[in-house]
């Protein structure tokens, strides 16, 4: 008999979490606090180890429908918008990993995934479900949310983000701190801009304390662009969607070089978050207990300097299906601690990449000149990452 799951979270983590328990046979309350499901952001990297699996989730017709094909990335000075280092992308992808690399807007691989949930006929999805307390038991875990609503299933999964109030029931520790980073995001069509600045490539800007990444999303017909600088936080840390403007972005990052500063004075608006995480646990016991999980940022907030935090929340999805495959209620225990111990370790090491790279990325005076020179020489080399993308 298989075992009924309550999820916590209706984002990437949550959805795809719910797609593979339920192509695996598993039946699953979904539970999110907003009132609809949607979801907006930024664009999203998806490498070769991202787009593997969701191949696995039956979803990669509706993803080739939405997705962008980027044929390199490139590496340029924020300031003398030089270039510094190249890396093929499209098939050459294709051929290293048997995978594909595709860029896509968030909310399109929100709404993809949550078509397929709905599909399965497996998933019982309820919004304006805020969990407020979670009792675990010898057999069973009990959740409760607003309106004294609640739900009892064989095993929970905590996929409600940076700030989760499931990780409490596994992990105590301090609230995310705040990085000192700020990102600035802006979405624009590209038959809007002029053709010098449209653009089929992923392009990173390098420059002191700050660093922006441009590329195509929406079937390439949309360029999405960020910038990350060191810089105070303004609003609430808790909102990633907050209204902005070029001249706070300026004030943050100060004047760029020609052809970065055209593209940014030319997208039309932009919303800002501030940058918050927390440290990678420490141990297989801190993602999973007996019948409490956790996945995606509610146990492994990544900062995007590697741009993997939708994909080590898809790797987690498939993960736990995979190590709940054929059992029942009575195995969660022995399922959940398989795969904890399946991805605690990767999950750590790519949060410490990640925050390795925002380091390097907005590195200053010898450090910053040992970087281009070593981009210069090395290029493809030093910018793929094969034990990321084979994993």
């Amino acid at each position: 008999m298989a075992a009924h799951v309550l999820i916590a979270g209706g984002g990437i983590a949550g959805l795809a979490s719910a797609l593979a328990l339920a192509r695996r046979r598993h039946r699953v309350d979904l539970l999110e606090q907003a009132v609809a499901f949607s979801e907006v952001g930024a664009g999203i990297q998806l490498g070769p180890n991202v787009t593997r699996r969701l191949q696995s989730l039956g979803v990669w017709e509706a993803l080739g429908r939405i997705a962008a094909r980027p044929d390199a990335l490139v590496v340029r000075s924020a300031i003398h918008d030089r270039e510094i280092a190249r890396l093929p992308l499209g098939n050459a992808m294709l051929h290293s990993y048997a995978a594909p690399y595709f860029c896509v807007h968030r909310a399109d691989l929100h709404g993809v995934l949550l078509a397929a949930v709905r599909g399965t006929g497996a998933v019982t999805l309820t919004t304006a479900a805020r969990v407020t307390g979670v009792v675990a038991r010898d057999h069973a875990v009990c959740v409760s949310s607003t309106e004294s609503r609640a739900w009892e299933g064989d095993a929970l999964v905590g996929a409600d983000g940076l700030w989760s109030t499931v990780r409490p029931y596994l992990v105590q520790d301090s609230p995310p701190r705040a990085t000192g980073h700020t990102a600035w995001r802006a979405l624009v069509e590209q038959a809007a801009l002029p053709a010098s600045l449209r653009s089929t490539q992923v392009t990173v800007w390098l420059g002191p304390r700050l660093h922006a990444v441009a590329y195509p999303v929406r079937r390439g017909e949309a360029l999405n662009v960020v910038v990350l600088a060191e810089s105070a936080p303004a609003g609430d840390a808790r909102d990633w969607d907050q209204g902005s403007s070029l001249a706070a972005l300026q004030a943050a990052t100060g004047r760029t070089g020609t052809g970065l500063q055209a593209l940014l004075e030319a997208v039309p608006g932009w919303r800002a978050w501030t940058l918050n995480d927390r440290p990678p646990l420490t141990g297989a016991s801190q993602m999973a207990g007996e019948r409490i999980a956790l996945a995606g940022d509610a146990a492994h907030p990544m900062l995007p300097y590697l741009a993997q935090g939708a994909g080590m929340a898809i790797e987690d999805a498939v993960a736990l299906a995979e190590a709940l495959d054929g059992g029942d209620a009575a195995s969660v225990p022995a399922a959940f601690a398989r795969y904890a111990e399946a991805r605690w370790q990767r999950n750590a090491l790519v949060q410490q990449r990640a925050r390795r790279n925002g380091e390097i990325f907005h590195a200053t005076g010898l450090l910053r000149m040992g970087r281009d020179t070593a981009l210069r020489l090395l290029g493809a080399r030093l910018l793929d990452v094969p034990w990321l993308y084979a994993g």
